[in-house]
């Protein structure tokens, strides 16, 4: 049906599938040429109910934490001009005569079709309860959807009433009161606007009808997991249960839920997001053929009963009896349709991949494949005619991880879920249908525990596909690399697509790109792209270099830094302090090197406030220290957690408020315990021979030796360690980076051992040692991992990349074979005498106490390369930062990504010339000219006035 003359496309709506038709036509070079309007090719008038262009609905709920809308946008008016577009917004078509082949608008126009698609969408279900309809309710599908939902919920957690919320009022209340909302769904949409909920500061309930969340996606599994972590953010959820009605007060507005089971939610907004239904009015009302369910009936080529008429997306029910209600199959229909119109039509459509992968309130989810194969939540015994299903599953209930795996009889990959951790989608999704390459619990148990190396993309066959929203192959990802001499995703995204819907195979084209030979760049960044760490810490140590601007200037290639070189420098000056002449880390201009944890000496949590840890060396600590850390928890509103690590976590704390728990804290006997640095944590101990009647060496006094020891050490990663007092290892001293058990001979000493995602036995290294002994083994092991570990390489893997492993290590370390065990001791020593608690150095230098406070009093205040929060004339929260140069810049304080205000914590410096600042959460690097995320062209953080002095 290729246009050979001029012809006239109508497309009825405007959204993601239907823009992406419009794309596929112009690819083809299909639409008419508006320098020749009379030439062949298509006419395209498009109708659409919305008043803008199409945008990104995938990534909708980022508007609510500070994207502009408009970086949503797919179109743009030059793509439009340029091939001869009509777009025409907020007329959206109402009639369709079939046998006059024209199409009126409500606006009374009429347009006559060669060819008609309907791309109109789906409309979200509102189930008929009473009071649905009430102010206070909403939908979650539009940009219109997100804005009226913004602007009422944030009129009621600024304080106003429901009406006047209703209104868009701003006047404050003094009642306080938390405000609640309420999602009806906890599908895929549903945990979106609950997230959506949470950002805009409301308490937050789910409410679905199934027996457990994501009932289409996950099973009962990874339904729990997916539960856990969702209420661990403090989310309610109510499975099994339904609305009954929606409760309203004297003025009509949202006061409750009423649920089917009786019970009574209090809420100032509910949000409907129950499912959507196909908007097939319009083919029904032409006599198009419409699903039992819904849908217009489409053949494999997307054709409905008329065969000028052709319906794509989530409106259409496919030749399969199904309704899509994802972005990418609509994207292949519109390839048929395309195809039709300007192709040779052998395209089709017979069914799509359902795969997804997700971040859901912050929980990975992902399913790929048949995640139901067999039936249900259990396997297929075959005495129902089924094949025979294996399940391999990996649960871990304390982190919220759970991941299955369906095989078939030939062992064939049928499916699977993935809940809390889904790093393996884009290993298993491309091998849906086909023999997994290595056994399956390679894929998914935590990292080496199966002790089977994991795949890499050489293992995936050309024409498996890596990016099913727009059906992309590794084929075809990996010609792009070598037709184009691509380096970088960047570059696989603009030749191939792939990468640029949902995003969840960005982690497999990076593997395509390294199976291809790839090199990586061999320096630290493109500030120093000829230093590794160790090559770094070597030049700062011979040269006595004591700042990061004069490191720079030696060997640096230019700009301001960045969120790698700038912490790495600072971690380097730390650690040769003594041999440098420095006194702390926030000396002068190391403060504007350090990231958030070091700058406020306090963990980073994700709502933009501080953990404090004391240190308890051993795990030791008296009833008088356990009652001052309960009355500072109490007095602050703290919640305290005791930690693995045999210490106490306070969470919760403002900025503002970390001088002041530390001054009682310090009081009372404490110092900082270091969690918040690459350096040591924690000593871990059983309580030894003071009281087991199996221990032969005292734990407890040896573990807190150690800890005071190496307290505050600065370290390519973090360090933590473990005594047992003997050989029944209570303490779990080998899965640290130093363990050391009691033997009747001494104490043996194990090293590089590694728990969380990639568990690792410690080796020994040395037996039946003197405690003189084992503090001169441990000084140069650390010493020695501190000169030539790499950038956040903890100490399992840096015994790995050494070239012969633990052979070396004790030829080095014991046998002495480079000579310098003696020099390692010595700087030891000289850290050693040199510790200062970093708290109370903080609160003895006034100019680090300045840091503290909430907000800056003006742009005169700031130090270069440093940012620090404002307050504007009409009460805006900024990030202000000045550059080297003097230049001042002021962006929103608000981390889009987290919704914490936090980015003037974050780290200043340049990205191929350009000014950036790297936001603390995440560290996605946003332009400080105009407030671009250079890491997602999507999201931005709004540019502000700069204040005069």
């Amino acid at each position: 049906m290729a246009a050979q003359r001029t012809q006239t496309l109508v497309l009825i709506g405007h959204g993601m599938v239907g823009h992406r038709l419009l794309e596929a036509l112009a690819e083809r070079g299909a639409l008419v040429d508006p320098a020749d309007p009379a030439g062949p090719g298509w006419r395209v008038t498009v109708l659409a109910e919305e008043d803008v262009p199409a945008y990104d609905r995938v990534h909708l709920s980022s508007v609510f934490t500070g994207t502009d809308p408009d970086q949503l946008g797919l179109s743009t008016p030059e793509f439009l001009a340029g091939n001869g577009i009509d777009l025409r917004l907020g007329d959206p078509a109402e009639q369709i005569d079939t046998a006059a082949r024209t199409v009126t608008t409500t606006s009374g126009a009429v347009v006559a079709y060669d060819a008609l698609v309907l791309a109109t969408g789906s409309y979200p279900f509102v189930p008929p309860i009473p009071g649905a309809d009430a102010p206070g309710c909403f939908t979650y599908r539009t940009l219109y959807d997100v804005d009226a939902l913004t602007t009422y919920s944030e009129a009621l957690c600024r304080g106003a009433t429901n009406s006047e919320a209703t209104n868009g009022a701003s006047a404050a209340s003094a009642d306080g009161e938390a405000r609640t909302g309420v999602v009806i769904g906890g599908g895929l949409l549903g945990l979106e606007a609950a997230g959506a909920l949470r950002t805009l500061g409301l308490a937050t309930h789910v409410v679905e009808f199934a027996p457990r969340l994501m009932p289409l996606q996950v099973d009962d599994g990874g339904a729990a997991a997916l539960r856990s972590t969702i209420e661990s953010m403090g989310v309610a959820v109510h499975t099994g249960v339904g609305a009954a009605e929606v409760e309203t007060d004297a003025d009509g507005q949202v006061s409750g839920l009423r649920l089917s089971s009786g019970e009574r939610l209090p809420a100032d907004v509910v949000v409907f997001s129950a499912g959507v239904r196909p908007r097939d009015r319009l083919a029904r009302e032409a006599g198009l053929a419409v699903g039992d369910r819904g849908g217009v009936a489409v053949d494999e080529r997307c054709r409905t009963t008329d065969p000028y008429v052709y319906a794509i997306g989530e409106c259409a029910q496919t030749s399969d009896g199904r309704v899509y209600g994802l972005v990418a199959p609509g994207y292949q229909m519109a390839e048929a349709v395309a195809d039709q119109l300007a192709g040779d039509g052998t395209t089709v459509f017979t069914g799509a991949d359902t795969s997804t992968k997700l971040k859901l309130l912050g929980a990975d989810v992902a399913s790929f494949g048949d995640p139901f194969a067999g039936g249900g939540d259990g396997p297929d015994d075959g005495q129902d005619g089924g094949p025979q299903v294996t399940e391999i599953v990996f649960s871990d209930g304390r982190e919220g991880v759970y991941k299955k795996l369906l095989l078939g009889p030939e062992g064939q990959l049928l499916g699977g879920i993935l809940v809390g951790d889904a790093d393996a989608y884009g290993s298993l999704k491309p091998h849906a249908g086909r023999k997994l390459p290595a056994p399956p619990e390679a894929f998914i148990l935590p990292a080496t525990a199966s002790g089977a190396e994991l795949p890499g993309a050489d293992a995936l066959p050309d024409d498996a596909v890596v990016c099913s929203c727009h059906n992309v192959t590794k084929g075809a990802v990996a010609g792009a690399i070598a037709e184009h001499g691509l380096t970088d995703i960047g570059g696989i995204k603009r030749c191939t697509k792939a990468g640029t819907g949902c995003g969840g195979c960005v982690n497999t084209l990076q593997a395509v790109l390294d199976a291809a030979g790839v090199e990586k760049p061999r320096g630290l960044c493109e500030h120093f792209p000829t230093l590794s760490r160790p090559e770094l810490y070597a030049l700062v140590r011979a040269e006595h270099i004591r700042s990061y601007t004069e490191l720079a200037e030696r060997c640096g290639s230019g700009g301001a830094g960045c969120t790698v070189c700038k912490p790495v420098v600072a971690n380097v000056l730390g650690t040769l302090a003594p041999e440098l002449g420095l006194r702390h880390v926030l000396e002068g201009e190391q403060a504007a090197l350090q990231d958030s944890n070091d700058l406020f000496l306090a963990n980073l949590q994700k709502d933009g406030t501080y953990s404090v840890v004391p240190r308890v060396p051993g795990g030791e600590i008296t009833a008088e220290q356990l009652i001052v850390i309960g009355e500072v928890a109490r007095d602050h509103g703290l919640y305290s957690k005791i930690t693995g690590g045999q210490r106490i976590d306070l969470f919760g704390a403002r900025k503002e408020e970390l001088l002041t728990i530390w001054r009682r804290l310090i009081a009372a006997g404490f110092e900082s315990g270091q969690a918040y640095g690459k350096s040591l944590r924690t000593v871990k101990s059983c309580v030894g021979s003071r009281f087991c009647r199996f221990g032969q060496g005292d734990s407890v006094q040896l573990a807190i030796d150690l800890e005071l020891r190496y307290r505050g050490l600065r370290a390519p990663h973090k360090i933590k360690g473990g005594v047992s007092g003997c050989l029944r290892e209570c303490a779990e001293a080998r899965g640290k980076d130093i363990g050391v058990i009691a033997t009747a001979g001494g104490w043996n000493l194990y090293v590089c051992g590694n728990g969380g995602t990639g568990p690792r036995h410690a080796d020994l290294l040395a037996s039946d040692l003197s405690a003189a002994a084992l503090f001169a083994l441990i000084d140069r092991f650390l010493m020695y991992y501190v000169r030539t570990g790499e950038r956040l390489e903890r100490t399992s893997a840096w015994l790995e990349r050494l070239d012969g492993g633990l052979d070396h290590l004790k030829e080095v370390l014991i046998e002495d074979s480079l000579g310098i065990c003696a020099e390692l001791e010595a700087q030891m020593d000289r850290y050693v005498a040199a510790y200062r608690d970093e708290w109370q150095a903080v609160l003895d230098d006034p100019a680090a106490l300045a840091r503290f406070e909430p907000h800056v009093a003006g742009v005169e205040f700031l130090e270069p390369g440093r940012g620090r929060a404002a307050v504007l004339e009409d009460g805006t929260e900024a990030a202000l930062f000045r550059d080297g140069d003097g230049e001042v810049y002021a962006v929103g304080n608000r981390d889009p990504f987290s919704g914490a205000d936090v980015i003037a914590d974050g780290i200043m410096g340049s990205r191929d010339g350009v000014p950036v600042v790297a936001s603390p959460m995440h560290k996605q690097e946003f332009d400080l000219r105009t407030g671009a995320c250079l890491d997602d062209p999507k999201v931005s953080l709004p540019v502000l006035r700069v204040p005069t002095a």
